[in-house]
């Protein structure tokens, strides 16, 4: 095994122009460079208004321009007083769910003390004396399902009764209403209970996670001299998961009902929904490699259930097909997302899983469904259609037809439309303009108002003398063609030579090159070109936004197409006149350490220098969710696990 000292040597060079210096302590800690964007929103239910936090009050915001209305609550001036970190609304929005004093457990998970606030009478209530986790109103506002130490209760708000649905929760043992750490981490499930429509039954997950092996982490707090040991229940590719299953409590009987998932325990249930019928719940099914999905549609009541939809691939089905399920207001259809025909796009099928239509088409991959309009028969959605690097706004026909261009910008954009899909928020960027959120009327794509322009922002940039991205393609020796950018140097000129950092991330389906503004460290990238690097960012075989084929080719052996593509990056920017190609390092994060560690050891004759932050050393030592998803089990694919690992060079 070779042995590499991974430095990277950060020389500073004069700052030619009269621009100011980027700091460590700008990016990090004075936050100079934090870009304004609009947080929180909730749509009203009358489609006039939406919802936003901001200053620790809750603001009702009129859509038409854009300006504050009324103030439905203000933290500050509460009994007690509360710092809001989270809101919701009742669905009859004469209550709000506050969520303060928040401590999470997790990247996603948190407890919180929860507080109901009844906007007609401005009374104001703790749900219980301890923290909760998820507390949610029903449907039809009259109670509050919450989790409190792996068990799940339900709080009357007419009766001040609360009634404890599960009794076995036990930390590191059963999580009832919860998600165990995988699930969190790699299905980003976090809450896993759902009110039926009509309020009368709750569904939920159970996981028995005690034959989950264990780790231990030291935690250090704040004045302590010594560590307290943090255990919590990792399972590693290869290993056992927690066994789950679904069940459904009936408020009226009081009785639980559990599911038929199947008499497999070592499969997965990354999704659950309630279909428009209060009776029929909608549960996600994958096997253990997590190349078989399988949509299931069971009888409440009964548990009886049976398999509407599979999809099967040769390699893996996407976690984001999982998002995609959506059924139609009138119960009769679902549409799905499929790769089948090569890119990601949607399908409408009857609620038996009869196949009506492919409703998109085409050599490009739908991102995301904003919304379905079933009054107007249209979905809104965003695509990579204009290029793989842009994310676009789109709608079409649920017959397939009538597709249209919601406005005209190229870039990068993100919509928060309205419950009656007539106004949208719409977040957008591009390489040379920071975030802009705007408000628009869906009909004619009319901007009413501008809420957010980071001008401020912008003018901050540009005395710091940011400079802008440079696109470019290069074929690589095997004929592939890879997507990067470039950040240069303020004063840069062609005639000298500049050492150069590249960086990347590299994780299958991930994107770092888009057509917008920032990007993966963009700030402290900044910093070094004023130190006199180019920064170079690429994407290799196995990313995003360019199809299936080009997406799933690392299947069973990550780490490999990546790496040649990254020093054959080193060697397209080795041959350019103003590179120093005895000076090319590589960086990255998580996958993207594990990249760099990999391409430094494999590629010594062309990088000089390599950061690993946070890398995986041996795919082995992954958790099984992420890892078997694009890896298989190390029982079945040694080779595939262990060739490629930074600690086999």
């Amino acid at each position: 095994m070779k042995n590499f000292l991974f430095i990277i040597c950060l020389l500073s060079t004069n700052l030619a122009f009269a621009q100011k210096e980027i700091t460590v302590s700008d990016i990090y800690e004075k936050g100079t460079f934090r870009q304004e964007s609009v947080y929180n929103v909730n749509w009203m239910n009358d489609g006039k208004y939406y919802s936003a936090l901001d200053d620790n009050k809750v603001q009702k915001i009129d859509v038409e321009n854009g300006k504050v209305q009324e103030t439905l609550v203000d933290g500050d001036k509460l009994e007690p007083e509360l710092k809001i970190r989270s809101y919701s609304f009742s669905k009859d929005e004469k209550k709000l769910l506050l969520a303060t004093d928040v401590n999470y457990i997790y990247r996603r998970s948190f407890t919180a003390q929860y507080y109901v606030y009844n906007l007609e009478n401005k009374s104001l209530k703790p749900l219980s004396e301890n923290p909760q986790m998820f507390a949610t109103f029903s449907p039809d506002a009259k109670k509050v399902a919450y989790v409190f130490e792996n068990n799940i209760y339900i709080f009357d708000l007419e009766t001040g009764n609360t009634t404890q649905v599960t009794s076995n929760g036990k930390i590191n043992k059963i999580i009832n209403g919860g998600s165990d750490w995988v699930y969190e981490e790699e299905f980003y499930v976090t809450k896993t209970f759902y009110w039926s429509p009509d309020s009368k039954k709750l569904a939920f997950y159970t996981m028995d996670e005690s034959h989950v092996k264990e780790y231990t982490l030291q935690k250090w707090n704040d004045g302590e001299l010594y560590p307290e040991n943090y255990v919590y229940k990792y399972p590693k590719a290869g290993e056992e998961n927690s066994h789950v299953w679904i069940s459904v409590y009936d408020l009226a009987s009081k009785k639980t009902e559990k599911m038929d998932i199947g008499e497999e325990k070592d499969q997965y249930i990354p999704r659950v929904q309630w279909t428009k019928d209060s009776n029929l719940l909608s549960i996600i099914r994958m096997n253990r490699i997590q190349n078989i999905l399988e949509i299931l549609h069971a009888n409440a009541t009964t548990g009886e259930s049976k398999v509407v939809l599979k999809e099967e691939s040769d390699t893996y089905v996407a976690l984001n097909y999982c998002d995609d399920l959506t059924y139609t207001n009138d119960g009769k259809y679902f549409i799905q997302s499929s790769e089948q025909d090569g890119y990601k796009h949607l399908y409408l099928y009857t609620l038996d899983g009869e196949l009506v239509r492919q409703i998109t088409k085409g050599d490009w991959e739908v991102v995301s469904i904003v919304g379905i309009d079933q009054k107007d028969s249209k979905i809104y959605y965003i695509s990579t259609e204009v290029s793989p690097l842009d994310r676009t706004f789109y709608s079409i026909g649920l017959n397939g037809k009538n597709k249209k261009l919601m406005g005209d910008e190229i870039g990068n954009t993100r919509i928060n439309m309205s419950n009656d899909f007539q106004y949208y928020l719409k977040y957008y960027s591009n390489p040379t303009t920071p975030n802009q959120v705007s408000l628009h009327q869906t009909k004619g794509n009319e901007k009413l108002a501008t809420l957010k322009d980071n001008k401020r922002y912008k003018t901050i940039t540009e005395k710091f003398g940011f400079v802008d991205k440079e696109y470019f393609q290069f074929e690589t020796s095997e004929n592939m063609s890879l997507n990067g950018y470039f950040l240069k140097p303020a004063d840069f000129d062609e005639s000298k030579e500049y050492p150069v950092i590249v960086y990347q991330y590299s994780g299958p389906g991930s994107q770092q090159v888009q057509n917008s503004w920032g990007g993966g460290h963009f700030d402290w990238h900044q910093m070094m070109t004023q130190k006199g690097y180019i920064v170079a960012v690429v994407d290799p075989r196995g990313t995003g936004g360019r199809g299936e084929a080009f997406k799933k080719m690392t299947y069973g052996k990550l780490g490999k197409y990546e790496t040649l593509d990254m020093i054959e990056t080193a060697k397209y920017l080795g041959n350019l006149d103003y590179v120093d190609a005895d000076r090319i390092g590589i960086w990255g994060w998580s996958y993207g350490g594990y990249m760099a560690g990999n391409a430094i050891l494999d590629g010594a004759d062309v990088f000089n220098a390599a950061v690993s932050v946070a890398m995986v050393s041996n795919w082995r030592y992954y958790d099984t969710i992420y890892t078997e998803r694009y890896m298989g089990l190390p029982q079945g694919n040694a080779d595939g696990y262990d060739d490629n690992s930074p600690l086999s060079k």
